[in-house]
């Protein structure tokens, strides 16, 4: 397809690691972008077409990364953009609010007992602007891990901002998509999106 693409392997949050363990995630896939897009002529790499791919708990490190790049938490002298173009979020971990959020990994990012500013920064539904970048949403109504909420809000926020948005919805499939839909059925819509938005 054109695609070239990179694996992140993010640290995980980590009292005993990290001296604030809500950014140490962020930090890895702002320093990921920031490399891409600092060696994209060696790669022959568009920098202009780095997108950024996650699942579930990976997808609310994916949309953090493009809801919270203005305020870069990597050294980046350079003043290199860590935007990313293009979302596209699977089963995403978008909010942290009770309502809707999943408490499991916000506990993991936030500890057990957050305040209601760290909450809200990071309920990626409530942080995004016309600037977030255009996205894809792919989710199961039947999804009882993650609901589907998630999805539905933060596209609602990408219309109340103007930004372009797409979102899929399955009646049936677990998190994760084990059983349904086929991979070649939903990644089938994320490369109708791609190439829709002349992104391949």
């Amino acid at each position: 397809m054109g695609v070239t693409a990179f694996v992140l392997k993010y640290r995980l949050p980590n009292d005993k690691i990290m001296l604030d363990k809500s950014i140490g995630p962020l930090q890895d896939a702002q320093q990921a972008i920031k490399i891409v897009r600092q060696r994209a002529k060696e790669w022959n790499i568009d920098p202009k077409k780095i997108g950024i791919l996650g699942f579930s708990a990976g997808g609310h490190l994916a949309a953090t990364a493009g809801t919270h790049f203005n305020k870069p938490v990597i050294e980046n002298r350079e003043g290199i953009s860590v935007r990313p173009n293009f979302m596209l979020l699977i089963n995403p971990v978008i909010s942290f609010t009770d309502k809707i959020g999943h408490i499991g990994s916000r506990d993991n990012l936030l500890g057990p007992s957050p305040t209601e500013e760290k909450i809200k920064l990071y309920s990626n539904e409530l942080q995004v602007t016309e600037e977030t970048p255009p996205t894809i949403l792919i989710h199961s109504d039947a999804d009882q891990v993650v609901p589907v909420a998630n999805s539905v809000e933060f596209y609602r926020a990408l219309k109340e901002n103007k930004v372009s948005g797409e979102l899929h919805i399955y009646a049936k499939g677990e998190h994760g998509f084990l059983t349904a839909p086929s991979f070649d059925e939903w990644f089938g819509r994320c490369i109708f999106w791609m190439k829709s938005m002349s992104l391949i």
